[in-house]
Protein backbone atom coordinates (compact mmCIF):
# COMPACT_ATOMS: atom_id res chain seq x y z
CA UNK A 1 0.00 0.00 0.00
CA UNK A 2 1.12 4.11 -0.56
CA UNK A 3 1.98 6.05 2.17
CA UNK A 4 -0.17 9.27 1.42
CA UNK A 5 0.34 12.13 3.22
CA UNK A 6 -2.15 13.78 5.37
CA UNK A 7 -2.68 17.65 4.76
CA UNK A 8 -5.18 20.02 6.24
CA UNK A 9 -7.74 21.35 3.22
CA UNK A 10 -6.07 25.04 3.66
CA UNK A 11 -3.23 23.53 2.33
CA UNK A 12 -4.68 22.39 -0.85
CA UNK A 13 -3.92 24.25 -4.37
CA UNK A 14 -6.77 25.45 -6.39
CA UNK A 15 -7.81 22.38 -8.09
CA UNK A 16 -7.02 20.01 -5.67
CA UNK A 17 -9.42 17.30 -4.67
CA UNK A 18 -9.06 15.83 -0.75
CA UNK A 19 -10.86 13.21 0.46
CA UNK A 20 -11.16 14.20 4.42
CA UNK A 21 -10.12 11.41 6.76
CA UNK A 22 -10.31 13.63 10.08
CA UNK A 23 -12.48 16.86 11.64
CA UNK A 24 -10.45 17.97 14.86
CA UNK A 25 -13.51 20.91 15.38
CA UNK A 26 -15.89 20.30 18.39
CA UNK A 27 -19.24 21.85 19.27
CA UNK A 28 -21.38 24.59 16.71
CA UNK A 29 -18.94 24.18 13.87
CA UNK A 30 -18.18 20.82 13.56
CA UNK A 31 -22.41 19.54 13.48
CA UNK A 32 -22.80 22.85 10.73
CA UNK A 33 -19.72 21.36 9.14
CA UNK A 34 -20.82 17.63 9.18
CA UNK A 35 -23.82 19.11 7.95
CA UNK A 36 -22.95 20.95 5.18
CA UNK A 37 -20.81 17.72 3.98
CA UNK A 38 -17.57 17.70 5.44
CA UNK A 39 -17.74 14.07 6.69
CA UNK A 40 -15.10 11.92 6.72
CA UNK A 41 -14.66 10.13 3.35
CA UNK A 42 -16.05 13.11 1.60
CA UNK A 43 -13.88 14.66 -1.74
CA UNK A 44 -13.71 18.07 -1.53
CA UNK A 45 -12.63 20.35 -4.45
CA UNK A 46 -9.94 23.38 -3.44
CA UNK A 47 -12.06 26.24 -6.07
CA UNK A 48 -10.35 29.54 -5.32
CA UNK A 49 -7.96 31.50 -2.55
CA UNK A 50 -8.55 34.93 -1.84
CA UNK A 51 -5.27 37.22 -2.51
CA UNK A 52 -4.21 37.17 1.36
CA UNK A 53 -4.99 33.14 1.36
CA UNK A 54 -8.16 33.90 3.98
CA UNK A 55 -11.40 32.52 3.78
CA UNK A 56 -10.70 29.61 0.66
CA UNK A 57 -13.90 28.59 -1.54
CA UNK A 58 -14.14 24.60 -1.63
CA UNK A 59 -16.45 22.31 -2.96
CA UNK A 60 -18.35 19.81 -1.34
CA UNK A 61 -21.88 17.66 -2.30
CA UNK A 62 -22.43 19.90 -5.42
CA UNK A 63 -22.13 23.13 -3.12
CA UNK A 64 -19.41 25.90 -2.68
CA UNK A 65 -18.88 26.82 0.49
CA UNK A 66 -15.81 29.33 1.87
CA UNK A 67 -14.36 28.66 5.07
CA UNK A 68 -11.69 30.41 7.55
CA UNK A 69 -8.32 29.71 7.39
CA UNK A 70 -8.58 28.57 11.06
CA UNK A 71 -11.41 26.01 10.46
CA UNK A 72 -10.22 24.29 7.17
CA UNK A 73 -6.25 23.94 8.79
CA UNK A 74 -8.26 21.64 11.35
CA UNK A 75 -9.89 19.40 8.31
CA UNK A 76 -7.51 16.56 7.13
CA UNK A 77 -7.02 14.67 4.58
CA UNK A 78 -5.38 12.74 1.45
CA UNK A 79 -5.20 14.33 -1.96
CA UNK A 80 -6.39 12.25 -4.50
Amino acid sequence: MGLSKKISLFEGEKGSIIRITDLNIDGLMRRRLLDLGFVPGAYVEVLRKSPLGDPVAFRVSNTSIALRKEESHKILGELV
